[in-house]
């Protein structure tokens, strides 16, 4: 009968101290996975083994939910600090001149010359070296089959004037 009691004390311990881990590693790791899981599992498990009364079950999961907050806070803050490293931050950095190309670096673009594919009211678009280009003459109606010159970049916006 001792075993039986014992048994029925440590098992919820074990299940709540089990699911609070397993969440724990959830929040390190990005997805949903087999730890994230098994701790929910767990700590349902752990619930309905501990609670005797309906309202005793929702004290216990309001008890939880505190619990996995502060827990989720506090690995908010060591990853934001850096003292982990996060699976999901890119500590590398893409630099121009190791070929890696921003959407919005357009810079290399100023200067170009081409056409006007569209009227431009005052957008439209324009093929510039084979490529067709979003692009914004500065207020002015130009006509389609204008020539164009690529003079401001603002952004990702590339504001053209008329090539005379």
């Amino acid at each position: 009968m001792l075993a039986e009691i014992d048994l029925f004390v440590i098992l919820p311990i074990v299940l709540f101290v089990i699911g609070f881990i397993l969440i724990g590693i959830e929040m390190l790791t990005p997805g949903i996975s087999v730890p994230g899981i098994t701790g929910s599992v767990c700590l349902i498990l752990g619930i309905f083994l501990t609670a005797d009364t309906f309202q005793e079950g929702i004290v216990i999961t309001i008890i939880v939910l505190v619990i996995l907050s502060i827990m989720f806070a506090i690995t908010l803050r060591i990853l934001s600090k850096g003292k982990l490293k996060s699976p999901i931050i890119l500590k590398e950095e893409q630099n121009r001149d190791k070929g890696y190309l921003s959407s919005n670096d357009l810079n290399h673009l100023l200067g170009k010359e081409g056409m006007a594919t569209t009227d431009l009211r005052p957008s439209g678009t324009g093929v510039f070296d084979g490529m067709e280009l979003d692009v914004i003459s500065e207020g002015k109606y130009i006509e389609k089959g204008t020539k164009l010159i690529i003079h401001n970049v603002q952004g990702s916006k590339l504001i053209v004037k008329v090539n005379d």
